[in-house]
């Protein structure tokens, strides 16, 4: 098409007659505009509601299918090897997800950080993700939106959830108990009380958001800052654990479960495990 232009224009028409001219001009008005279409990778994700633990699709190669289940059963009746491979597999591709959307929206605040001035949207879209990832300036935000490897957050949900045992990860997707504040949100209440306060817990969509929840709650807890502080330097697991001992009132005893968990149950080969590169596809902007 780029040489039909670039002829001199008698030699481009020469021979034709006006419909004909019209055609040939229609056309390249066409090309040229699927030509500057833009795309943008979207990640496409499968929705399941298992009825047994036997649909959960296992994760046994290192690329991973992005599955997002909710709802998912319980695990009690499996032998133990049985019900970790289990929760390891529903909730891995989730840690995957989460990471992902974080890192693609990261990417877009480091585009925005170079330049000069900013959009009102663009203002909108960075206070947004203050408010979501904590910091006083968006130039704190690329820090505070890194993520951690997926050993470390599959220990974590494993304390946290009890290997998927949990009331509020089966009927909440709730992987961490993490709390609610916010009538308005969705939530269900936990069966005791403390301090003579009624205490809820978070009701999620899905495990992602569960997670996701999580990441941002790293992010903006002034508990967790030292945890930030040697993400940003590192990604080696046995650094950043200690970093961690103020998740729990257990101190370094939870520590030394998470450290515990990683090595017998050999989560750091997840670490490598990453989504399969066929459900990322291209459609248009």
């Amino acid at each position: 098409m780029q040489a039909f232009f670039d002829q001199p224009c008698q030699n481009s028409w020469q021979g034709l007659g006006v419909k004909q001219a019209m055609k040939f001009l229609k056309l390249g008005v066409i090309l040229l505009l699927v030509g500057c279409r833009e795309y943008v990778t979207v990640l496409e994700t499968e929705t399941v509601i298992p009825n047994s633990p036997k649909e959960i699709v296992s994760v046994t190669d290192s690329l991973v299918k992005p599955v997002l289940y909710q709802q998912l059963p319980s695990f009690e009746s499996l032998p133990v090897d049985e019900s970790k491979e289990k929760f390891i597999s529903a909730v891995l591709p989730a840690v995957l997800i989460a990471r992902y959307r974080i890192a693609a929206e990261r990417e877009r605040v480091l585009g925005l950080l170079a330049q000069d001035k900013w959009s009102p949207s663009d203002s909108t879209y960075l206070s947004q993700l203050q408010e979501r990832f904590g910091g006083a300036h968006p130039s704190e935000l690329p820090d505070r939106m890194l993520t951690h490897p997926s050993s470390i957050v599959l220990a974590q949900a494993a304390v946290e959830s009890g290997w998927g045992s949990s009331r509020f990860f089966r009927e909440g997707n709730n992987l961490f108990g993490i709390w609610s504040y916010d009538a308005d949100e969705p939530r269900m209440p936990a069966s005791l009380a403390r301090e003579d306060q009624n205490v809820y817990l978070r009701k999620y969509e899905d495990v992602a958001a569960s997670i996701q929840d999580y990441f941002e709650t790293m992010a903006r807890a002034r508990p967790y800052r030292h945890f930030r502080a040697a993400r940003a330097e590192t990604q080696q697991v046995q650094q950043l654990l200690p970093h961690l001992k103020y998740y729990s009132e257990r101190r370094m005893a939870y520590v030394d479960q998470l450290q515990t968990i990683i090595r017998q149950n050999d989560l750091t080969r997840y670490d490598a495990f990453r989504i399969d590169p066929k459900y990322f596809v291209k459609k248009p902007k």
